[in-house]
């Protein structure tokens, strides 16, 4: 079973502006061989390694940003407009990383959180070289967990674009139902003036563990 960390980012004593990271306020998650970090923009690694996940060729090939990450300068803006929505409560963006050595893995996230509507949406990325190895399913296991525990949401939606048949293999492996085809929500590889359509998955905490 996954464990929560306690310990929340807070701003150094000393007089030095604070990192990124040390803004984050949320959690580390620890569990299943990984640990699950705030992503920090100060950091030339975390930035380079946020690069390489947004503008691997398998990464396009699935998922159309309405701002592309293509270099240094737009991957630094793209992790600090992170920060901001993680500062603002509505979304938390973690670096996967390997719990024994701490080499980044990918990203896992929890968007546009809505306490009211008890509700998130979940996204992730693995970068190439960690591919194959479970690192999507056992951070979603994870986050899923935290989503409905610490988070107390009741319901999490992933949705994932048609033929992504390894993303909805992770969906199913973590308890996600299929739930249905939502028409034309994505849009299509490179393009934000075309649309294709995208499966969606849904988990409530109500839910039986999978397997269970």
């Amino acid at each position: 079973m996954a464990h929560i960390d306690d310990q929340y980012g807070t701003r150094p004593s000393s007089s030095a502006p604070p990192s990124s990271s040390a803004l984050f306020p949320f959690p580390e998650l620890h569990g299943h061989g990984l640990r699950l970090r705030a992503w920090d923009a100060d950091s030339e690694a975390d930035v380079e390694s946020w690069l390489r996940g947004c503008s691997d060729p398998e990464f396009r090939r699935w998922n159309t940003p309405l701002k592309p990450v293509t270099d240094i300068g737009s991957a630094r803006a793209s992790l600090l407009s992170k920060v901001a929505q993680a500062e603002d409560g509505t979304t938390a963006t973690y670096c996967v990383t390997d719990a024994g050595t701490g080499v980044p893995l990918g990203q896992i996230s929890v968007n546009a959180i809505h306490h009211e509507l008890s509700r998130a949406r979940i996204g992730y990325w693995v970068l190439p070289e960690a591919r194959g190895q479970g690192v999507a399913t056992r951070a979603l296991a994870l986050v899923t967990h935290w989503g409905h525990t610490d988070l107390g949401l009741h319901r999490l939606d992933l949705d994932h674009a048609v033929g992504h048949d390894a993303s909805c293999r992770v969906a199913e492996r973590c308890g996600y139902r299929y739930e249905g085809t939502l028409r034309g929500s994505m849009f299509e590889a490179g393009r934000q003036d075309a649309f294709r359509d995208a499966h969606l998955h849904g988990r409530l905490a109500t839910d039986p563990l999978p397997g269970g």
